[in-house]
C-alpha cells in the first residue's frame, strides 16, 4: 500500500510561524490540526516547526519519511450519532532535534516570520531549574530553552518590538503561562540578561495561559491495517481522537486577529479570564468522573462506556451534574447545560476504552479538587446536602475499605477478586489502618482529616450522619443493591 507523502497530499509552501516544543499525539491532534484548518479557511498562511524538547525518543524519522504529513481521525458521538472524520494535516513543515542538531534549532530564534511558541512538555516541564545554564546548547529545561531562544532573538533583531513572540503553553497546570513567565524571568536574573531584555519580554512578548480539552487516543495499534484500508494509504503516525475539543486562551492583549481560529468555527475562546472555563471543566467533566466511577466500579463495571450503558448509573451521573453541580457555577446556564450534555456523549464514545480503575488514581485528592467545591457551595446555597455528591463520598470510602498495602498499593476485594488502588501513602495508610473502626468513627476521622480535605468539609451540617448511613448500607448489602434501591428509579 502507498505511504502517505507530499505526493499523496500536496500543499502550498508556507512560512514558519509556529515553533512547537513537542511532537506528541495531543499537539498533533489539537494544535497542529487547528492550524491546518486555519490555513485552509483564513489567510493565516503559516506552518509549524517541531522541536524535540528532550534528549530521548522521537517520531522525527517517521515524520520525515511522510514529508511531515499525517492523518487525524476523529471518532465519537456528535448529537448522539456516531461519526468518523479524517483529515490529512499538512501544517507541519519541519522537525528539528535541539540536541542532535542544535544549530538548526537555534536558527529559528532568527526566523523573520516566527510569531508563536507552543509547548506541551508535561506538567513537569514548566519548572525552574536553577542549575540550568545559558552556555548549554541547549539548556536542560524547557524554560531554559525558551529563555535562551528569546534572548538570542531579542539580540538578533536589536530588541525590535514587532519581533516579540506569543507564547502558548498547553501543559496541564493552573495558570501555565503565568508560571512559565515566572520561570523565564527568574532565569533572566540568574543569567544576568539585563533589564533591557526583561522589558522586551514584558512589552514585546505575550505569555498566555491556556486550558485545553480533547481526549486523544493516539495511534490505533490494534486497528491500523483496517484504517489504512479505509483511508487508502499507509500512515505510520496516524493519530485518533474524539471530536470534542476546547481551547481557552487567556491573554492580557488581544491576539485573536493574529491567530484566527474561532473564525474557522473551531472551539477556541479568547478571554481575559479563563477561570470560569477551568471551573466548568474541573467540576463538570472531571467531577463527573470522580463522583460516579467508584460507585460504577463497585457495581461490577470495568470501563466507562459499559457503566454508562447502565441507565441507573447514567442517570446518577447526569443528576449529579444537572441538579447539584451546575447550580453552583457562574457561567450562563445554557452554556453549562450544553457542556454537561457533551460530557455524556464523550463518556459514551464507543471508540474510547477508558478503565474505571485508571480514573481512580489519587481519588481522594481528586474528590477534594473536583467535587468538594460543588458540595460546599450547594450546601450553603440550598441549606441541605446534595444527595448524589454526598453519596459519592461514601462510595469513595467503600472503594478503599478493607484493603491492605502491598508494594505501595492498596489491595482490595470486589466479588472475590483483588483490585489495586494507587494514592498518596497517607491515604493508603489511613484505610489500611482504620477500616476496622465502626463506620461513624471512620467517617469522622476521614472527613476531619485536614490534610485530605482541609477544615471545611467536616463542618457541613449532617454530612457525617449521611455519609455514615450510606457507608454502613453499602458495606452491609453491597453497592448494586443500595444503588438500585436509592437511585434505580
Amino acid at each position: 500500500m502507498e505511504r502517505l507523502t507530499a505526493a499523496k497530499a500536496p500543499a502550498a509552501s508556507r512560512p514558519v510561524k509556529v515553533l512547537q516544543f513537542g511532537e506528541g499525539n495531543f499537539l498533533r491532534a489539537f494544535v497542529d490540526y487547528f492550524i491546518d484548518i486555519a490555513n485552509e479557511k483564513t489567510d493565516f498562511n503559516g506552518s509549524v516547526a517541531l522541536v524535540k524538547p528532550i534528549s530521548i525518543g522521537t517520531l522525527f524519522p517517521a515524520f520525515k519519511e511522510q514529508d511531515y504529513r499525517y492523518t487525524v481521525l476523529l471518532r465519537g458521538l456528535v448529537d448522539g450519532q456516531a461519526v468518523e472524520q479524517s483529515r490529512v494535516v499538512t501544517s507541519v513543515s519541519d522537525a528539528v532535534d535541539a540536541y542532535a542538531d542544535y544549530d538548526a534549532y537555534a536558527a529559528y530564534a532568527k526566523c523573520e516570520t516566527l510569531r508563536f511558541i507552543v509547548s506541551n512538555t508535561t506538567e513537569a516541564g514548566i519548572v525552574l531549574d536553577e542549575s540550568d545554564g545559558l552556555e548549554l546548547c541547549p539548556p536542560n529545561s524547557y524554560p531554559g530553552k525558551l529563555t535562551k531562544l528569546l534572548f538570542e532573538r531579542a539580540e538578533h533583531f536589536n530588541y525590535a518590538m514587532d519581533k516579540g513572540l506569543i507564547i502558548l503553553p498547553v501543559e496541564l497546570i493552573d495558570d501555565n503561562g503565568i508560571m512559565l513567565k515566572k520561570c523565564v524571568k527568574a532565569l533572566c536574573k540568574l543569567w544576568n540578561l539585563g533589564e533591557k531584555f526583561e522589558r522586551w519580554l514584558d512589552e514585546a512578548c505575550v505569555f498566555t495561559s491556556t486550558l485545553v480539552d480533547r481526549i486523544v487516543t493516539g495511534y490505533p495499534r490494534d486497528e491500523d491495517q483496517a484504517i489504512w484500508n479505509q483511508l487508502g494509504y499507509e500512515d505510520r503516525i496516524l493519530v485518533t481522537a474524539e471530536p470534542f475539543g476546547l481551547w481557552v486562551i487567556e491573554s492580557e492583549k488581544d491576539i485573536s486577529g493574529e491567530l484566527p481560529l474561532p473564525q474557522c468555527g473551531l472551539p477556541v475562546i479568547y478571554t481575559d479570564n479563563q477561570k470560569p472555563y477551568k471551573q466548568r471543566k474541573v467540576r463538570i467533566l472531571n467531577g463527573a468522573h470522580t463522583s460516579f466511577v467508584p460507585m460504577a466500579f463497585q457495581c461490577g463495571y470495568d470501563y466507562v462506556l459499559d457503566a454508562m450503558n447502565d441507565p441507573m448509573i447514567k442517570s446518577f451521573m447526569q443528576k449529579t451534574l444537572y441538579d447539584e453541580v451546575i447550580p453552583t457555577l457562574t457561567l450562563p446556564k445554557d452554556d453549562l447545560m450544553a457542556f454537561a450534555e457533551a460530557v455524556t456523549g464523550r463518556f459514551m464514545n464507543p471508540y474510547i476504552k477508558h478503565a474505571l480503575l485508571s480514573i481512580c488514581l489519587n481519588s481522594v485528592s481528586k474528590w477534594r479538587a473536583r467535587c468538594m467545591p460543588s458540595l460546599l457551595v450547594y450546601a450553603e446555597k440550598e441549606g441541605k446536602l446534595p444527595e448524589h455528591l454526598t453519596f459519592s463520598l461514601a462510595a469513595l470510602m467503600s472503594l478503599y475499605h478493607g484493603g491492605k498495602i502491598v508494594d505501595g498499593k492498596l489491595e482490595c476485594i470486589r466479588d472475590g477478586e483483588t483490585y489495586t488502588l494507587q494514592d498518596d501513602a497517607a491515604v493508603l495508610e489511613f484505610f489500611a489502618s482504620k477500616s476496622s473502626l465502626p463506620a461513624r468513627q471512620m467517617v469522622e476521622a476521614f472527613l476531619g482529616n485536614e490534610s485530605f480535605f482541609g477544615s471545611e468539609l467536616i463542618k457541613v451540617p449532617g454530612i457525617v450522619e449521611s455519609v455514615t448511613a450510606s457507608l454502613e448500607d453499602i458495606l452491609a448489602r453491597g453497592m448494586k443493591a443500595v444503588m438500585t434501591e436509592r437511585f434505580g428509579g
